[in-house]
C-alpha cells in the first residue's frame, strides 16, 4: 500500500497501554493525520505507575508517579495535536485483556465512532534479540482488537451498552503496528521532528536529548526501499469498503 494515496480518517482513536508507547510507535501518523484536519482521541489504559526502578521509591510514590506520567501525556498530545485524551487508570504491570476491558473500550469506541483504530500487535512476544515485548502492550493490543471486532459493532454484545444508549460502530480500519509483515507505510518524514518532540515530553522515562538519534535511526529503516526518508509501518485490516470519495 506504499504506492497508494494514503488514506485519511476523519476521526482515530488510539490505544496503547501506557504513556509514551504512542509516541515510541505511531506517533508520526497521528501528527500527520491532526496535520490534515482528523480528530484524533488518545486512550491511555494505564497511568504508569510501575515506571520506576527508583531503589529510594516505593508503592506510596505510583499515585505521584501516575499524576506525573499523565501529565507528560497530556504534554505530548499536545504536541502531536490530539483532540482528547482517555485515562483508563488500570493498574500499570498488570493488565490483562479482560471481558471488562474490552466492554469500555467498546463503550468508547461506540461513543466516539472512530474510522480508524491504531494499536500494537497482540501476537508480539520477541523484538530481535533484545526485547521482550511487555505482557500489557500485548493485553492492550488484544483488548483493542477485540473491541473493534467484534464488540464495537455487534449489537447483542454487552446488551447494557446498548441499554445506555451506545448504539453498535463499525470501525473502518484497524492500524496494527510492531508487526513483522506491514503491508502498509505512512510517510512521516514531515512530522518526524513533531514525533521526537512528542517524545521527549516523556522525561521521566527516556533522556529527551537522545531520544532523536533512536527515532531517525528506526523511522529510517521502516522507510528503506519505500522511497521516503521516515515511515511507521502496519498491518491494517480494512474492514468496511468504502465507496470512493466517500
Amino acid at each position: 500500500m506504499t504506492n497508494e494515496k494514503e488514506y485519511l480518517p476523519k476521526r482515530a482513536i488510539c490505544i496503547h497501554a501506557h504513556p509514551d508507547d504512542q509516541e515510541f510507535t505511531v506517533a508520526g501518523t497521528l501528527a500527520k493525520w491532526a496535520k490534515a484536519g482528523c480528530e484524533i482521541i488518545s486512550v491511555v489504559i494505564t497511568s504508569g505507575d510501575s515506571g520506576s526502578n527508583d531503589p529510594s521509591k516505593g508503592a506510596e510514590y505510583k499515585p505521584e508517579l501516575a499524576k506525573l506520567r499523565e501529565g507528560e501525556q497530556t504534554s505530548a498530545n499536545n504536541v502531536i495535536g490530539v483532540k482528547e485524551t482517555i485515562f483508563m487508570r488500570y493498574p500499570d504491570g498488570e493488565l490483562e485483556p479482560s471481558l471488562a476491558l474490552r466492554k469500555e473500550l467498546t463503550r468508547i469506541l461506540r461513543q466516539h465512532k472512530p474510522d480508524v483504530v491504531i494499536t500494537g500487535n497482540p501476537e508480539a512476544w520477541f523484538y530481535g534479540n533484545e526485547y521482550i515485548n511487555h505482557p500489557d502492550h500485548r493485553a492492550a493490543a488484544q483488548a483493542a482488537c477485540e473491541a473493534v471486532f467484534p464488540s464495537a459493532g455487534t449489537r447483542l454484545i454487552f446488551t447494557d451498552l446498548l441499554e445506555a444508549g451506545y448504539e453498535p460502530h463499525n470501525v473502518k480500519r484497524l492500524y496494527v503496528h510492531g508487526t513483522d509483515k506491514p503491508d502498509t507505510w505512512v510517510d512521516i518524514t514531515e512530522t518526524m521532528d513533531i514525533k521526537i518532540e512528542a517524545l521527549g515530553k516523556h522525561a521521566s522515562q527516556v533522556n529527551p536529548d537522545e531520544v532523536g538519534k533512536w527515532m531517525r535511526d528506526w523511522a529510517k529503516e521502516e522507510a528503506k526501499d519505500k522511497g521516503f526518508e521516515y515511515a511507521e509501518s502496519y498491518k491494517v485490516m480494512i474492514l468496511q469498503n468504502e465507496e470512493e470519495g466517500k
